[in-house]
This record gives C-alpha cells, structure tokens and sequence, in this order.
C-alpha cells in the first residue's frame, strides 16, 4: 500500500512542478521560504524543524497566539487598534479560545472534498477538510506552539487543529506575517507544511466598520496575495492556484465571537464553515 501513495505523492509534486515556476526561496523569492516536512506524516512532525531553522525552540506557553502583536500588521489602510478587542485578543492568545464548528459544502464540490480528504488530508494528516457535518459534530481541539528564535523571540506559531472526537489531524499551519515584493504593508502568512512542499496563504488584512476583521486573498498576480504551492524536488518551484478565501472574525450581537469563512474555487464557493470561539472555561451552550 505504501508504494502506490507514494507514487501519488510523487507524481502530484511532479504537476506543480511542471505547472510552476522555477524559484530561489534564498534570493528573489525569499517571501516564499517556509517549512516543509521532510515525511510523508505531516500532523506536528514539521515544528521542531521550523524552530531549529531560526536557532529558536518549540515553546508551548499559556495564552500563546498566532501572532505576538496584530500592530505587525500597521500600515497604510490598517490600524490593529481599531479592531474590536475580543478580535485581537483571539489572534494575540488564541490559546487561551477554543472552538466549534460547522461545514457546509457546495453539492458540486463535496465529492471532489472527500476525495481529496481520503487520498490526501487524512493520510497525511494536513489539510483534511471536514467534509460531513458529524466529522465536526464533537467540535475541534487546537493546540498553539510558539516558533522562536535564539533571542526567545516568537518568529511564528504552529497552530494545529484536531478533531475532538478521533484526534486526527485537519490543519498544521505556520502563522507569521510577511511583506510581499513591493507590498506597503505586511500581511498574513500562513504555511501548511507537507512532504518536500508546502501551500502558503497570503491574506490582506482589513478591519471593518465596527471594529471586525476581515482576511482575505484575492486574485492576482504572482508576487500578491493568494495561495501557492512549492515544491522541492529536482529544483524548487512554486506556482500561483485560483483558490481564494475570506474570513470574517466578529461579535455577534449576543457578545459572541465568531468567524465566517469561505473557501472559493476560481469563483465558484465550494466550501462555508462557521466557527464559535468561546474562551476556556466559558460556557459553549
């Protein structure tokens, strides 16, 4: 069984690779160095690596978050002080939340959703998107790992979603920020590690009328916001693909906070899901 999925692997590399272009992740496309896995397991096998790169540790501590300060995103059209506090509390200490969830797939797209989960995400353990409602029935666990550098400071963060109910994996990102090539200001980069590759997610950010948070990667150019594949192997490559997203991060009018998130396919949306985020140890009536 494992020569065939491996195979799969291979040859799935191989597409991006020829459908990419040939990039140097230590020159002019520094903005897409980022962690990889080096098996075919990804689940938090990748951590340890990414903290060693930066001569830093893996540091679980409480009240960790994606990011150390959201004012690492300022810049024109961005103020992080405008952003209502529970928003910013929520990336700032996003250990100290947790969530549930529902899902709810375009007819079109699901088969293609659970088929990409069983041969890929579940297998291994990255990017397994729920693809039926009970999968999430129990809710979703995370856990936040800080990625520091030799000084103790927080580089990025490992943020690694699990289902309660079997503990599988469905995300292993790397949350940072970054500035892309002639950008005025940085935006949300998020890394899902995978065998001699990577997706990366760059997200603008943008802070709504009441203080809600919107992340969104928009079509584009390459160089821009939007998602990539890398690959390394014979050469790196990198290729721009038409999946967008948007998040919208608010308070509901009972005081709850809660998030909006759309996956799209070219312009077609394939998947919705909804997440209330209650801090640990409050009620989740």
């Amino acid at each position: 069984m494992a020569l065939p999925t491996a195979n799969l692997d291979r040859l799935t590399r191989r597409f991006w690779r020829v459908s990419g272009r040939p990039v140097d992740l230590a020159g002019t496309e520094s903005w897409l160095a980022a962690p990889m896995s080096v098996g075919p397991t990804v689940g938090d096998a990748w951590v340890r690596a990414a903290a060693a790169a930066h001569g830093g540790e893996a540091v679980e501590r409480p009240g960790a978050g994606l990011l150390a300060d959201m004012g690492a995103l300022d810049g024109p059209g961005f103020r992080a002080a405008d952003l209502r506090p529970q928003v910013r509390d929520f990336y700032e200490h996003t250990a100290d939340w947790r969530m549930e969830v529902w899902t709810q797939w375009n007819p079109l797209f699901q088969p293609g959703g659970e088929l990409v989960s069983r041969l890929f995400g579940r297998r291994v353990q990255q990017l397994a998107l729920p693809t039926r409602p009970l999968d999430v029935a129990r809710g979703m666990d995370s856990r936040v790992t800080l990625i520091t550098d030799e000084q103790g400071r927080q580089r990025a963060a490992a943020w690694l979603r699990t289902l309660r109910a079997t503990g599988e994996y469905v995300y292993s990102g790397c949350y940072s920020t970054r500035l892309l090539p002639g950008g005025t200001r940085p935006s949300v980069h998020v890394t899902f590690p995978l065998e001699s590759g990577n997706v990366q997610v760059f997200l603008r950010p943008r802070v709504l009328p009441g203080g809600d948070l919107e992340l969104s990667s928009p079509a584009g150019r390459f160089g821009e916001n939007g998602a990539y594949v890398v690959v390394d192997e014979a050469g790196t490559h990198a290729a721009r693909v038409p999946i967008h997203e948007s998040f919208r991060v608010y308070v509901d009018d009972e005081g709850v906070l809660r998030t909006d998130h759309a996956l799209r396919l070219w312009s077609a949306r394939a998947v919705r899901l909804h997440y209330k985020l209650t801090r640990v140890g409050e009620g989740t009536a």
